[in-house]
Formats: C-alpha cells, sequence, structure tokens
C-alpha cells in the first residue's frame, strides 16, 4: 500500500519473548485453575486447607489473590506499558506461595509440598523473566 505507513506496534502490544509468554500463560493458566478450584469448594482443595489449617472461609479470597495475580502478570506481559504491573503481580504470585509453603512446612504436610512448590517455581520464573524484558 503506497503511500499509507502502518503502526509498527498495533493496539499497544509489545514483541514479547516466547519464553516470557509461554511461562506467563502457564502461570495464568495454572492460577486460574486453582481459583476455580478454590471457588467450586474441590474436594482436594477443602482436604489441602484443612490438613494445613486454612480456614474454608479464607478460600474464596485466596481464589480473588490468584485471579488478581493472573490477570496483572497477563496484561503486564501483552501490554507493554503495563510492564510494572505484570512484575508486580509475579512477585505478589511469589509471595503467595511462599507463604503456602510455609503453611505446609508449619503443619508439617510435607506429602504434597509439590504442588504449592510448582506454583511458586511458575510464579519466580514469571517474575524474572517479566522484569528482564
Amino acid at each position: 500500500m503506497d503511500g499509507v505507513e502502518l503502526p509498527a506496534n498495533p493496539g499497544g502490544m509489545t514483541d514479547v519473548p516466547l519464553a516470557l509468554l509461554v511461562v506467563a500463560v502457564l502461570t495464568a493458566a495454572v492460577n486460574v485453575a486453582m481459583a476455580v478450584a478454590d471457588l467450586a469448594g474441590a474436594r482436594f482443595v477443602l482436604a489441602n486447607s484443612a490438613l494445613v489449617g486454612v480456614p474454608r472461609s479464607w478460600l474464596p479470597w485466596l481464589a480473588v489473590l490468584k485471579l488478581a495475580g493472573a490477570a496483572g502478570l497477563l496484561l503486564g506481559v501483552l501490554v507493554g506499558a503495563l510492564r510494572p504491573l505484570g512484575v508486580a503481580a509475579a512477585c505478589g504470585l511469589v509471595l503467595f506461595y511462599l507463604g503456602a509453603i510455609a503453611f505446609h512446612l508449619r503443619a508439617r504436610v510435607l506429602h504434597n509440598l509439590a504442588f504449592p512448590a510448582f506454583y511458586l517455581a511458575t510464579a519466580a520464573a514469571s517474575s524474572a523473566l517479566t522484569a528482564s524484558s
């Protein structure tokens, strides 16, 4: 098209490294899935929260934190101007899962510690990749 210059960055999207995109989408997906399980009162969620001493009344609030983290991370990754939000959201998820691990350790519930550790790893990877991009 002669004389028409298209914007290099339509919609405010930035070039996102593939590793960041994959890790951020994975992190968001697992957090959304766990938030849905929290809100649905899934049997495994209720059993685990009882084992580690998390009151059932906390589950909706914990789900909101997971959803907020997932949304903030994706917005920060996909919209360049919101990159600081993505970093903050990923850091918030890191702190969230450090708290989950602390609850497991305090209650000496170690048989399923791999789950919050995996979620922590995805959040930490998202944090590092988002901050460095």
